[in-house]
C-alpha cells in the first residue's frame, strides 16, 4: 500500500468499524435503559407495528373487563337484595300462618300483622335501593343489562331483569294485602308461599347471569395476560444477553481506538524517508 499524507485508508477503515461499534453500543445502552429491544418504530418498525396492535386488543381487554365487572355488580346487587326479599317472605309466610290460627286473639293477630305489613313494605324499600352504576334490575325500570363480552364490541352478554316490586308479577303479594283477619291470613299463606318459589326461581336466573359474567372475565384477563406476554416476547430486551453484548462492544470500542490511533500514526512515517 503506497504511503500518503492525503489520504489515509487505513484510519477511514478503522474509523468506519469504530462508527459502526459506536452506534451498536447505543443501541444496546437503550436496550438496557428501556428494557426493551424494540422501544419506538426506528428500532423495528414491523415489530412495533405489530407490538402497538397487539397493545390496542390489551387496552380493548380493559374496556371489557371494566363492562364486565360493571355487569356483574349490578347482577350481585340485585341477588343480595333478592335474597333478602326471599328472606322476608319466609318470615311473611309463618306469620300468616301463625295468623290464621282461629283461637287467636285479637291483640295478638294485630301484632302479627303489624309484622307483616312491615316486612311488606320493606320489600318495596329493598326492591327501590337495589341500584348500582344506575341500573335496578328488580324494580322494573331496566328489560336487562348487557356487558361486552369481545374487544370488537359486537359481542355481549345479557341478563335479564327480575321485578321483584310488590304486585311486580314475581311478587304476588300486593302493598294493601293484610292478615288482619283469619280469612285474610289463609289466602295469603298461599300467596307468599307462591311468591317464595317465583322470587327464589328468578335468584336462580340472576345466579346464572353472575357466572356467565365471571367466566368472560376470567377468560378475558387470560386473553389479556397472553396478549401482553406476546408483546413482550417481541419487544422485550433479553437483559443477559444485552450485559453480554455490551461488554463485547466496550472491548471493540477499545480495540477500534487503539487501531484508529495506529492508523492515524502511519502518515507520520513518510518523515522518516526525507531524513
Amino acid at each position: 500500500m503506497a504511503l500518503s499524507v492525503n489520504t489515509n485508508v487505513g484510519a477511514m477503515t478503522a474509523l468506519q468499524y469504530l462508527s459502526k461499534t459506536q452506534g451498536d453500543m447505543q443501541t444496546t445502552q437503550n436496550a438496557i435503559s428501556t428494557g426493551m429491544k424494540v422501544s419506538s418504530a426506528k428500532d423495528d418498525g414491523a415489530a412495533y407495528a405489530i407490538a402497538q396492535n397487539m397493545r390496542g386488543n390489551v387496552a380493548s381487554y380493559e374496556a371489557v373487563t371494566d363492562s364486565l365487572n360493571r355487569g356483574m355488580s349490578s347482577v350481585d346487587v340485585a341477588m343480595s337484595a333478592g335474597s333478602s326479599i326471599s328472606d322476608l317472605l319466609i318470615q311473611m309466610k309463618q306469620k300468616a300462618l301463625s295468623a290464621s290460627d282461629k283461637s287467636l286473639d285479637t291483640a295478638s293477630r294485630s301484632a302479627l300483622n303489624n309484622d307483616f305489613t312491615a316486612m311488606r313494605d320493606q320489600i318495596t324499600s329493598i326492591v327501590k335501593n337495589a341500584s348500582f352504576n344506575g341500573y335496578n334490575l328488580l324494580n322494573g325500570t331496566t328489560n336487562s343489562i348487557s356487558a361486552l363480552a369481545s374487544v370488537d364490541g359486537q359481542s355481549t352478554i345479557k341478563v335479564s331483569a327480575q321485578n321483584m316490586s310488590l304486585s311486580g308479577g314475581i311478587v304476588s303479594v300486593k302493598t294493601t294485602d293484610k292478615i288482619d283477619t283469619v280469612t285474610n291470613a289463609g289466602k295469603m299463606v298461599s300467596t307468599v308461599q307462591t311468591s317464595l318459589k317465583a322470587v327464589n326461581a328468578a335468584l336462580a336466573k340472576l345466579s346464572a347471569g353472575s357466572k356467565q359474567y365471571s367466566i368472560q372475565l376470567s377468560f378475558s384477563s387470560k386473553l389479556s395476560d397472553t396478549v401482553q406476554a406476546g408483546i413482550g416476547n417481541l419487544v422485550d430486551a433479553n437483559m443477559a444477553t444485552e450485559s453480554a453484548r455490551l461488554t463485547a462492544l466496550q472491548t471493540k470500542q477499545q480495540l477500534g481506538v487503539q487501531a484508529l490511533s495506529i492508523a492515524n500514526s502511519a502518515p507520520q512515517t513518510v518523515l522518516s524517508l526525507f531524513q
